[in-house]
């Protein structure tokens, strides 16, 4: 079957942007948390993208995408395990310019950083392995249902009823994971948060992101990747690709202003891990509604998703829930504000929707429907992971033992830990020894012994 060369090249292109945020997201994550957990909270991302992987192939995709149980939208068959019969066919949910794996592969990168995000939440105190089991489980009975509610078409991509559940049965506009990626993991998360419960010592220690600039490097890792999220999303190189990629660019610039405003108007400074997190937050709101709105309408979407961030992010502490790197008030809060602000902007005159939202004219028909889809995804996802979690708490055990918190995760989990300030080979060799730092005692030029320089004694963080 001839395949649009162009076509194929873009989704492939944008499968591996995709890939790239989950590192991003290690990194980002990793900078947030404090030195002596870097690598737990950085191996959780990797793992994720091991498993998943492995899952998706196996029978995660065929349930996800490969047709549906009795016409319910609720979730997909197994007649595609092992991605059987799939070579050189064209998917359901795609134009037929595109091979069906290019496809695979792509929706593969969204299911590997939606179980990634919701690791935020448990950072400093989580079992790897028990981390693990959650992951495989969670991608199992969360993930590939909800990806078939939202993602799923049918084979008649203009039917409004043989797709999934909200896709098709509900109506609701979700273009690339609004709900089905930033509200899942972001209900998930708060779950988890309430399972493990509160780190040692908080809310009364500080604790402060060990690198910010890691985090500036992930979030701009995640914004560059992002562009194969939304514009991917078309999987076409195409009009509506073209609108995405402008709208997440605005929305994004917009939400790290939005978010260094409230900062500046609060606390008088605006700060750089304030803007990594803004970036993240229009990125997450544009998610949901970068087909169905204008550039301009992206501009404001991006300020208000980044204002209601920065102030939703303080909701932890008068709640009391410990969500270590606020994957609730970004991820949860901020996909939530862009699939509703759907019905307040969405545009007939771009490519991705013939509605009017509110703003142009439109009634509140289509708010109501997203509504629908952000409360029945965000309580799924809530209700499903809190009685998972709590299995495995009870049963394996998911939070580490309190001598390990306190020593660090990972050498807790790990044996190793992310910085060695010591000196290689002993004795004062290595770079020191280089920089003549730590050397034995040497003859002055008049005979006697000068003392050696001390080592540095590095400041301890975290």
């Amino acid at each position: 079957m001839p395949f649009d060369t162009g076509d194929t090249a873009w989704l492939l292109a944008s499968s591996a942007l995709v890939l790239l945020m989950t590192p991003g997201l290690a990194l980002f994550y990793g900078g947030m948390t404090r030195s002596k957990s870097v690598l737990n909270m950085m191996m959780m991302s990797f793992g994720a993208i091991a498993l998943v992987s492995v899952l998706w192939v196996a029978y995660g995709y065929s349930l996800s995408f490969h047709g549906d149980v009795n016409g319910w939208g609720l979730i997909g068959n197994l007649d595609a395990v092992g991605l059987h019969g799939l070579i050189n066919t064209v998917s359901e949910n795609v134009p037929v310019t595109t091979p069906e794996l290019a496809f695979v592969a792509f929706q593969l990168m969204f299911a590997i950083i939606t179980v990634a995000l919701i690791s935020g939440a448990i950072a400093d105190r989580a079992k790897f392995g028990t981390w693990m089991v959650f992951a495989g489980l969670w991608a199992t009975l969360v993930y590939f249902p909800v990806a078939h509610w939202v993602f799923y078409f049918g084979p008649d991509l203009a039917s409004t009823t043989d797709g999934g559940f909200i896709a098709d049965h509900i109506g609701a506009y979700d273009f690339a994971g609004g709900t089905a990626v930033h509200v899942n993991a972001g209900a998930a998360a708060l779950a988890l948060a309430i399972v493990l419960g509160r780190r040692r010592g908080w809310p009364r220690e500080r604790f402060k992101p060990h690198n910010v600039p890691m985090v500036l490097i992930g979030a701009g890792l995640l914004w560059f990747g992002w562009f194969g999220f939304n514009a991917g999303s078309a999987t076409a190189a195409n009009g509506l690709a073209a609108q995405a990629f402008i709208n997440t660019q605005v929305a994004t610039a917009a939400g790290l202003l939005g978010w260094i405003f409230v900062e500046w108007i609060r606390d008088k400074k605006p700060t750089a891990l304030g803007a990594g997190s803004g970036a993240v937050a229009g990125l997450v709101a544009i998610t949901p509604a970068c087909a169905t709105i204008t550039p301009i309408g992206s501009i404001a979407l991006g300020l208000f998703a980044g204002a209601v961030c920065a102030l939703a992010v303080g909701l932890k502490y008068r709640f009391r829930y410990d969500d270590s790197l606020d994957v609730v008030g970004v991820h949860l809060v901020g996909g939530a504000v862009g699939a509703l602000l759907i019905g307040f902007l969405a545009n007939a005159a771009t490519l991705g929707t013939d509605i009017d939202g509110i703003f142009y004219g439109g009634d509140a028909t289509q708010l109501g429907k997203q509504a629908q889809a952000v409360v029945m995804v965000g309580v799924y996802s809530f209700v499903v992971t809190l009685i998972l979690g709590y299995l495995l708490e009870k049963t394996i055990g998911f939070r580490v033992k309190p001598e390990a918190e306190e020593e660090g995760v990972d050498t807790a989990e790990h044996a190793e830990s992310a910085y060695d300030f010591s000196p290689a080979g002993g004795g004062g060799g290595g770079a020191f020894a280089l920089a003549g730092i730590g050397t034995p005692a040497t003859p002055a030029p008049d005979g006697r012994a000068t003392e050696p320089e001390p080592e540095p004694s590095p400041e301890k963080v975290g």
